[in-house]
């Protein structure tokens, strides 16, 4: 076993202060023998990086060193072709609540025919001794729709159709979700290397 792994055995703390985000990823990681929190009340990491694997691996590192735990980060974000590939990295940035940025990103698609768009997420965990021990990255393919729909999620959930099911993220239960998901596809990709960290 690699030496930052030691850490894994007792507690893995989630680099957000997202509450849906945490709650995600205490689902996708119910089967490992890990004990989840989220990272402490008021600490911000700025995610100055170009892209989401370079944002999750400034949060995982600096949450690892400012908790001494091994953290795990999300970077995930909408990516609109009509919109050349924004919100991106900025996609939280967007505006200040989940409701005012999918207002501004209905308006800007307003008279817009090609309603093409991607989820992206990238993870990231890091120990405290500024290693990343794994990363990966997830896609999910969809389209915008021309107004909200559903009442489950968060974020921009209610106004991406994933391709070929007729649904938005916010109309899908959990478990659906969880499987097509951007979030759900990297969390596949993921978690043989983090059975392999753990020696389960």
């Amino acid at each position: 076993m690699h030496e930052q792994t030691k850490y894994l055995k007792s507690c893995l703390v989630i680099a957000s202060g997202n509450v849906g985000k945490i709650y995600e990823f205490r689902r996708l990681l119910a089967d490992f023998p890990l004990t989840i929190h989220g990272q402490p009340e008021g600490l911000h990491v700025e995610e100055t990086g170009n892209t989401f694997l370079e944002n999750a691996r400034l949060k995982a590192l600096a949450v690892a060193n400012a908790t001494g735990k091994c953290s795990l980060a999300d970077d995930s974000g909408l990516s609109v072709d009509h919109l050349a590939g924004a919100p991106g990295v900025h996609s939280a940035r967007y505006a200040s609540t989940d409701e005012g940025r999918i207002s501004r990103l209905l308006r800007e698609m307003e008279t817009c025919k090609n309603r093409s768009a991607h989820f992206s997420s990238a993870i990231c965990i890091a120990s405290p001794n500024n290693e990343i021990l794994l990363e990966v990255e997830g896609r999910c393919e969809g389209l915008i729709t021309n107004k909200p729909r559903g009442s489950k999620g968060f974020g921009y959930d209610p106004i991406f159709e994933v391709l070929d099911t007729g649904l938005t993220f916010a109309e899908m239960g959990i478990e659906k979700k969880q499987l097509l998901s951007h979030r759900g596809r990297a969390f596949a990709l993921l978690k043989p290397g983090l059975t392999n960290l753990l020696q389960l």
